[in-house]
């Protein structure tokens, strides 16, 4: 009798299961409550029901195909029934072929008795078949638009990701192991953490991905040795120290996205991009945006190019008597950097001798899985949101990211942290994707209606900044593209319409790997490649520009730094930050970079 009351974890007293028990109650009460309220508010504020409604009735305007469907599911498991009894009783091998396997990419079943048992693989196999046939039911609903078939196709995904097996304590094999053999303990301390996410999240589930206390903005990570010596309202200029006696007479200007902060270009020194570049013989000055709130709400993309890029150059001319330079824009800061262009060559401006893209989207037509949530319905209702405080909390942003890729950023974590009840690895780049910025409404909604829904960047005249029609076929100087073959983002194809726009030079280069990997890939470092073409005109599909491409081993960074070496201009003596006419405002990286969006 007393093993039966002994308390699943033996480290745990009675009192204190007590207390994390009324800690349970009061934590999803209150998560209860707030997921009540928002759901009242708004109970489909993704506009998913639509779709699907949609789906539901072409569907059953096709039987045949449904039947077809089904029929095709039942004679496959049936197959894995009897291939899974057979197993059990010791009449078929382990090694046969199964009748469905996860994709070489899947790490849900990795666990070697997703495959060993025959309980488990039984479990696995009919999970996979069951989703391989909802998601095909997904795609065969005929007459729907395309945004609606790509809605009802993502959505569908996130469903059937969430109910993989391996998301649940009793089927997973994993877990059923870690909980036999610590009594229990592994889902009291998963508890514990699911407490601690939904207190962190004030309300709602904010998953922790790394170990946050591992990490210090300025401590051990973004600690390239640099000064602010410009600063308005939205930006600080960073300008970093150099290392080489010499340097181009052309300074660099590197743009990030303001959707996320800069250090993703200087997370470690062994990868740090920004680190790399000061060491080629460039001066190297990062835009470090603000993390705005309700006192920024009306700050618009006009008021970013103007106070962002703009400002920036001026400032750099001050800081190194320089009036050219050499232009970096990543993702979205890429996207302002090539309308801010556009607005410069209109009026003859000249200073920006070559740019380069990380990653940019300006052709938004195949802007990928991100279009989802960009439809009318969801922007009034991000709009009306918005207008409550002036701006988007960053946790949306981030949640909205990290359900591009689910099973890495969702799931995965739900499993180490609730299932098995263990700590986040500290990860570098983890804690950068989760220190969150906000954005503001007026800067945000243009954005997603001019560019996203509207997609009228591309368009001659489509937008206008400071009343001069925005033209990126105005855009002659040098330039060059870096997209990355897995991005979830920013989809290489999608980004390689550029290279069709631009009427100068154009060199487009593909990395391996995803949004951020592809791009912080320092030299040095074989993980992943690169491919580059030799021809002088880019075709006009990027599949044909790819049969057409060589691939190369280890970082593209080299192979970027012999295409800007013809437009540095000569080696001139090494420039510190202070010796020109702005002076030091603090170290590097600075004030604004160190706020956080819970603050």
């Amino acid at each position: 009798m007393a093993d039966q009351q002994q308390s699943p974890d033996p480290t745990i007293t009675p009192q204190e299961l007590a207390a994390l028990a009324e800690r349970t109650r009061k934590v999803m009460a209150d998560y209860l409550q707030r997921h009540a309220a928002d759901t009242a508010e708004n109970p489909d504020p993704l506009n998913v029901a639509n779709a699907f409604t949609q789906m539901t009735a072409h569907l059953v305007q096709n039987p045949q195909k449904l039947w077809e469907m089904q029929a095709a599911f039942w004679q496959d498991y049936m197959q894995l029934w009897s291939s899974s009894v057979r197993r059990f009783w010791g009449l078929e091998q382990a090694e046969a072929k199964p009748v469905i396997e996860p994709s070489p990419a899947d790490r849900r079943f990795k666990d070697r008795d997703w495959s060993e048992n025959v309980a488990f693989d039984f479990i696995k196999q009919s999970y996979l078949l069951a989703a391989r046939t909802i998601e095909n039911a997904a795609g065969e609903a005929a007459g729907l638009d395309e945004k609606s078939r790509h809605k009802i196709e993502f959505y569908t995904k996130q469903f059937v990701d969430a109910m993989a097996p391996s998301n649940f304590a009793l089927t997973n094999p994993e877990v059923v192991r870690a909980t036999i053999e610590t009594k229990g303990e592994n889902l009291v301390k998963g508890l514990k953490n699911l407490l601690d996410d939904i207190e962190r999240g004030k309300g709602r589930l904010a998953i922790k991905m790394t170990d946050y206390g591992a990490f210090e903005v300025g401590k051990n990570i973004a600690v390239t040795p640099g000064k602010v010596v410009y600063r308005n309202d939205l930006i600080e200029l960073l300008q970093y120290e150099p290392t080489t006696p010499t340097v181009a007479r052309r300074p660099l200007l590197i743009v990030p996205p303001w959707i996320n902060k800069f250090y993703i270009l200087d997370l470690r020194p062994s990868n740090s991009f920004i680190k790399w570049a000061v060491s080629q013989g460039q001066t190297v000055f990062v835009v470090s945006w603000v993390n705005p709130d309700e006192r920024l709400a009306q700050k618009t993309f006009e008021d970013y190019m103007n106070e962002g890029i703009l400002d920036a150059i001026a400032a750099i001319e001050k800081a190194t008597g320089e009036s050219e330079i050499n232009l970096i824009g990543y993702c979205l800061g890429g996207t302002l950097t090539a309308a801010t262009l556009a607005y410069m060559a209109a009026g003859g401006d000249k200073r920006v001798k070559s740019v380069t893209y990380f990653t940019t989207l300006v052709d938004f037509a195949e802007a990928g899985d991100l279009t989802v949530f960009i439809d009318e319905e969801q922007l009034k209702s991000l709009e009306a949101r918005m207008s409550k405080k002036g701006y988007l909390e960053g946790s949306d942003m981030a949640t909205t990211f990290n359900m591009l890729r689910a099973n890495d950023l969702i799931w995965s974590f739900v499993v180490n942290n609730y299932l098995l009840g263990k700590d986040p690895f500290p990860f570098d780049l983890l804690y950068w994707n989760s220190d969150a910025t906000r954005m503001p409404m007026a800067m945000h909604m243009f954005y997603l209606r001019k560019m996203y829904q509207e997609n009228l960047l591309v368009r001659p005249g489509g937008i206008t900044l400071r009343n001069v029609p925005i033209d990126l076929r105005k855009v002659t100087i040098p330039v060059c593209i870096l997209s990355t073959r897995e991005d979830h983002i920013a989809p290489w194809k999608a980004t390689y319409a550029a290279t069709q726009l631009y009427k100068g030079p154009v060199k487009f280069l593909l990395s391996g790997s995803g949004h951020i990997a592809g791009v912080v890939n320092p030299a040095g470092s074989d993980k992943y490649g690169y491919w580059t073409s030799d021809s002088a005109k880019n075709p006009k599909k990027p599949d044909d520009w790819l049969k057409a491409a060589t691939q190369h081993k280890g970082s593209w960074w080299p192979e970027w730094k012999k295409w800007i070496a013809e437009f540095e201009g000569e080696q001139v003596p090494a420039r510190k930050p202070g010796d020109g006419k702005l002076k030091v405002l603090e170290n590097a990286p600075g004030s604004y970079v160190k706020v956080k969006a819970s603050n």
